[in-house]
């Protein structure tokens, strides 16, 4: 009975980190991930070598599983106010914050030992990484747009990627760097739009608050500054129709997402959120198409 107990009690506990790392939720991996073989691509112009492919998707996958921690320990005593929110182990007291800090040092850790095998400039770099995972979450106290921390972090990994293979930092890893800093801060504040009425009641600050009534134009706006810095990066980079065909299939989920945010309803707004990861895949095949043809 004792021994059964505790089973259950361990195996509660490793749900929990499940839950407080989503890792049943890959979404954010997917979203890290795309723009960061894009960039590994686009370095290596072709098949990037298999042990950087290794590291990096392994290192997008413990960078953001920490940063999905650390954020729910900013937000541990708010989550509980939010619907969507409020079943987080942290706001249930399922994962302490001791916890949930040991996790976060522990992925931070792991995805450091990872980068130990690139080269000394891309390891100056993880530090940079390392601090805008950490500060993100608590932006959104000082500031509306911390979604634009969000896009830096996020896209930390797209001149890592490039130093990694060419051991410098030409202007088309920033090009594609902004591309993604622009589109991240797009699909984040469609992602705030689902909790914005939460977010008024308890004082939390985002872009969905601070755009308030002009929130879809600014998110158009956001999405066609994505592709133009894309469109620039086909033109540095030499890539021609399967590239192309990949930005316009972005282009027109692009078209999708803004028909569902219309009404500025939860479901569908966290629906547009979601179909990002498929519209940063298109590009993703287009480029790998357009390199093996």
């Amino acid at each position: 009975m004792a021994m059964s107990m505790t089973n259950n009690s361990k195996s509660d506990k490793l749900s929990a980190y499940i839950h407080l790392m989503r890792a049943d939720r890959p979404i954010g991996t997917y979203l890290l991930l795309w723009p960061t073989l894009w960039a590994l691509w686009i370095a290596a112009e072709g098949v990037p070598p298999l042990h950087l492919l290794v590291i990096f998707s392994l290192g997008v996958w413990l960078t953001r599983s920490a940063g999905c921690v650390i954020n729910d320990y900013a937000d541990r005593h708010f989550d509980g106010h939010v619907k969507r929110t409020k079943d987080r182990p942290l706001a249930t007291g399922r994962v302490t914050e001791r916890e949930a800090l040991t996790l976060f040092a522990v992925l931070m850790a792991l995805a450091f030992g990872l980068v130990l095998f690139t080269n000394g400039l891309t390891i100056l770099m993880s530090f940079a990484g390392l601090a805008l995972a950490f500060v993100y979450p608590f932006m959104k106290r000082y500031t509306h747009l911390p979604q634009v921390v969000l896009g830096a972090a996020f896209g930390w990994a797209i001149p890592m990627a490039f130093t990694a293979i060419q051991e410098q930092l030409p202007v088309i890893a920033w090009l594609i760097f902004l591309a993604k800093l622009a589109w991240t801060v797009a699909y984040d504040t469609m992602y705030a739009m689902v909790d914005r009425d939460d977010d008024l009641k308890i004082g939390i600050k985002s872009s969905a608050v601070l755009f308030g009534r002009y929130d879809r134009l600014i998110v158009g706006t956001l999405h066609v500054t994505a592709l133009l810095l894309l469109l620039a990066v086909g033109e540095v980079a030499g890539l021609g129709l399967w590239f192309h065909l990949g930005l316009a299939g972005a282009a027109t989920l692009f078209i999708y997402q803004q028909w569902l945010i219309r009404h500025r309803e939860r479901m569908p707004c966290l629906k547009a959120f979601l179909n990002n990861h498929w519209a940063e895949l298109l590009v993703l095949v287009g480029i790998i198409t357009d390199y093996a043809v």
